[in-house]
Formats: C-alpha cells, sequence, structure tokens
C-alpha cells in the first residue's frame, strides 16, 4: 500500500533555495534601532456584572478614588463588580515620537469573566527602566464572550478577557538610540554565520567603491553575526546612506546541514546538505537497502567532449521478514525518505531511524527536536 501524500503532509523534505539572493534589509537589523516593551496595570470600569471582588481590585479601586479626593470608610465593602483589575501591554516602536499612538493589549489578572463592554481608565505604561514611556486609555475591543447558565454550564467562544485598543496609548517621551552617533553603525545579521557576513561585508564594499587592498574598506565583519559600516555622521545623509544600504542585494552562504523534528506533529524537515554515512539499523518488518553505482561516460569517437563519472541510485524496497536498513557510503535522507514512503510507514518510522543514525553517528548534520 502506497501513502507518498499522506506521509508528506506530515514529513515535509525541504530543499535548499540559498542561492536566490536577498536584500541585506531581508536578513540584518541595525544595532540600536529595535522596538521596546512597555507595560502597567490599571482597571477596566463599565462592565455588565462580568468584574470581580478580588482583594487587590478592592485595593486598586480605593486608591484610584482617593487620587479624586473621595474617601471610604476602611469598613465598607464596595460592591464593583463591574470592575476588573488588568495588565498592559504594548510595544514601542524605534522612532516613536511623543504625540503619536500604538496599540494596547489588555488581560484580565484576576477573576473577571469578561471585559466586554469595559473601558480602561488612564494607566501609566513603563519601560524597563521605570520611566514612563506612554499612557493608555479607552474603550475595549473584545472578541470573544461567555455565557452561563444557573446549573453552572458555560459556554466560551475564544478569549473574552483579553481585549485591545487600536490607538489606545499616548506615547510621552521617546526612546533614546544611538542611530545618530559615532561614525558607524553595525549589521547584526538574524542567523549569524561567519561566510554570511563575509559575504554581507564583501558586498557593501563592492557597492560603494571601496578598495580592500589598498586599505580603504566601508563594511568590516566584525564576528558572525555583526559587520560594521562607516557611516556618514550628518543624519539626513546617514538616513540616505541607509536607504540606499538596505536595499543591496547578495547571496548569503547555505545554512547549516539539520534535520528539524516537530515531535507533537510529526513534521520533519530535512535540509539539502544532510547526508548519510554508511551504517545498518534495525526497524519494524521493513528492509531498505540504498547502493550506488559508478558508471563511465565516454564521448564519441569522432564527437568532442570528456569521459566523465556519473552515479546511478538504486533504491530496493522489501516488506520481508528481514529487518534491515542498509546505507552506503553517499546516501541522501532524500532517498531514506522515498524509500520510507514506498513501503506506506509512519512518520514516527523515520523519527525513529533519525534518532537511531545520530546516536550512531551516521547522520552527517544536526538533528533538532523541537
Amino acid at each position: 500500500m502506497k501513502t507518498f501524500l499522506t506521509f508528506f503532509v506530515t514529513a515535509i523534505l525541504l530543499t535548499s533555495i540559498s542561492c536566490y539572493a536577498q536584500r541585506i534589509k531581508d536578513v540584518a537589523s541595525i544595532q540600536g534601532v529595535r522596538s521596546n516593551q512597555l507595560i502597567g496595570y490599571g482597571l477596566v470600569v463599565g462592565l455588565p456584572g462580568t468584574g470581580e471582588q478580588s482583594p487587590f481590585t478592592e485595593q486598586s479601586f480605593r486608591t484610584m478614588l482617593t487620587n479624586f479626593g473621595i474617601s471610604i470608610d476602611s469598613t465598607v465593602k464596595p460592591k464593583i463588580k463591574n470592575v476588573a483589575a488588568v495588565a498592559v501591554h504594548a510595544e514601542l516602536p524605534a522612532f516613536t515620537k511623543p504625540g503619536q499612538t500604538i496599540d494596547v493589549t489588555v488581560s484580565s489578572v484576576g477573576e473577571a469573566s469578561s471585559l466586554q463592554g469595559g473601558t480602561l481608565l488612564q494607566t501609566f505604561l513603563k519601560g524597563v527602566d521605570g520611566k514612563v514611556y506612554a499612557v493608555a486609555q479607552g474603550s475595549l475591543v473584545v472578541s470573544g464572550f461567555g455565557a452561563e447558565g444557573a446549573d453552572g454550564s458555560r459556554v466560551v467562544v475564544n478569549t473574552p478577557t483579553v481585549g485591545r485598543i487600536p490607538n489606545g496609548a499616548m506615547v510621552e517621551q521617546a526612546v533614546p538610540s544611538g542611530f545618530a552617533s559615532g561614525d558607524s553603525l553595525t549589521l547584526n545579521l538574524h542567523y549569524p554565520d561567519f561566510s554570511t557576513a563575509k559575504r554581507l561585508a564583501d558586498t557593501i564594499n563592492q557597492k560603494l567603491g571601496a578598495q580592500p587592498d589598498q586599505g580603504y574598506v566601508i563594511a568590516t565583519p566584525v564576528d558572525a553575526a555583526s559587520v560594521r559600516v562607516t557611516a556618514p555622521r550628518d543624519i539626513g545623509q546617514r538616513v540616505g546612506f541607509l536607504a540606499t544600504l538596505e536595499n543591496f542585494q547578495f547571496t548569503p552562504a547555505d545554512a547549516p546541514a539539520r534535520v528539524v523534528i516537530n515531535s507533537r506533529t510529526g513534521t520533519i524537515v530535512i535540509g539539502r546538505d544532510v547526508q548519510l554515512l554508511p551504517a545498518a539499523i534495525t526497524h519494524g518488518g521493513l528492509t531498505v537497502t540504498i547502493s550506488e553505482n559508478q558508471q563511465v561516460s565516454q564521448p564519441n569517437a569522432l564527437a568532442e567532449g570528456e569521459t566523465v563519472v556519473t552515479t546511478q541510485s538504486i533504491v530496493d524496497v522489501d516488506l520481508a521478514d528481514s529487518r534491515m536498513f542498509k546505507f552506503e557510503p553517499g546516501t541522501t535522507l532524500d532517498d531514506l525518505v522515498r524509500a520510507v514512503n514506498e513501503v506506506g510507514a509512519a512518520p514516527g518510522d523515520l523519527m525513529a531511524i533519525l534518532e537511531a543514525l545520530r546516536q550512531a553517528g551516521a547522520l552527517r548534520g544536526e538533528l533538532v527536536v523541537i
């Protein structure tokens, strides 16, 4: 029985396409130009009885009233089922200026059953340094909802305890960055690689007319992740310089030989350069023999050409009682996957084979399990 299509829904053979050029802006970022996380604690009011009566909500409610000059006797316990304590978080993009707005996410931190219909009161959003960078306030947009019966049965759709406020926070101060300082900028690769860093530096030097052989360089690789680029000091010229630089195209180096396995979904991603060393393992009732024959191809005596050696791969699959997998030198995982597909094996069989090959030292490549 053949299950080629069924198996490849869960096992994917990845062919590398690193031969295609990419823009610098797609593979690297500028050091210091980054977003910053903000967080705050506040109150959502106006809920239709879906709030909470927790101690910290009551304390926050009393503190809010005190700030407005209203005091409540400590012996009186207010009923505030229309109020919920929430955590508010947002991301402050680089170069965001005071007066601009950003989106915020509001999440219940107590026992509130829903934030539907609520309004967030003024909440200070702080960075990791404890300073206030934005102030959030506004009506929530909640996609989820819930319904509860008298017998305790309940139906919940999506998540009614989390909401968003588009443009709900006003930025009060900008985050300092080192973009405009110094004589150089540093490009950080998303995926560190020494070969890619060198190719990136070489491309920049070539495009901008540098002459490394005469000691004049514009880009210098610092390590596997970073390339330092000399940039104009004038901020206007620097912006124009980077606008040109980030659109340069170059070819990154090939990715390392790697096999990635998702044990929860059965997904298997195999890199192009993964190879197998000579090995033989036992697995179930399957026998897979993969071998390669070397053939010599000679041109006609009257024709021009060269004598070359070609490789012919032979894959033999058997479901007999024999239980030995045999791999000859030069076998690729492409051959292995196709052979296992022929006998209709499950993704778990291939996972077990790959793990056994790694333990035996016959898998030339990194095995990553997520």
